[in-house]
């Protein structure tokens, strides 16, 4: 059985990029294009077995959605990286905080973004 993944980012190609890279790697993907649409999209939905969001979106940022999944009994150990254009450390240490297992920097290496999901995603 394949692995899914939820892909949350308010760039449509942004997402396009991210999903191809996943699909290739034999994900099955969903895509949401802000926090508040990815927890509608969750609940009840498929179980995620890792999550890859933006940080700044409109309607719901990065952080908070970290944290709104979080809660969540489905979401307490599975692996959520932000993918963002933002390396400051004190945002980093914000996201660590929330619960964000690791951080990618954009623009994104493809090898780089499947071997960070490799080093997280339970085999």
């Amino acid at each position: 059985m394949g692995k899914t993944a939820l892909v949350v980012d308010d760039s449509r190609t942004m997402r396009q990029m991210v999903s191809f890279t996943l699909t290739n790697a034999g994900f099955t993907v969903i895509e949401a294009e802000d926090g508040k649409d990815a927890v509608k999209k969750v609940a009840g939905g498929p179980k995620m077995d890792i999550v890859v969001t933006d940080l700044n979106m409109p309607e719901m940022d990065g952080i908070t959605l970290i944290k709104e999944l979080r809660k969540m009994s489905a979401f307490q150990f599975t692996p959520i990286l932000m993918l963002t254009t933002e390396s400051a450390m004190d945002k980093k240490q914000e996201g660590k905080a929330a619960g964000a297992t690791g951080w990618i920097v954009k623009p994104f290496n493809p090898d780089v973004l499947l071997k960070t999901i490799a080093k997280v995603m339970p085999a």
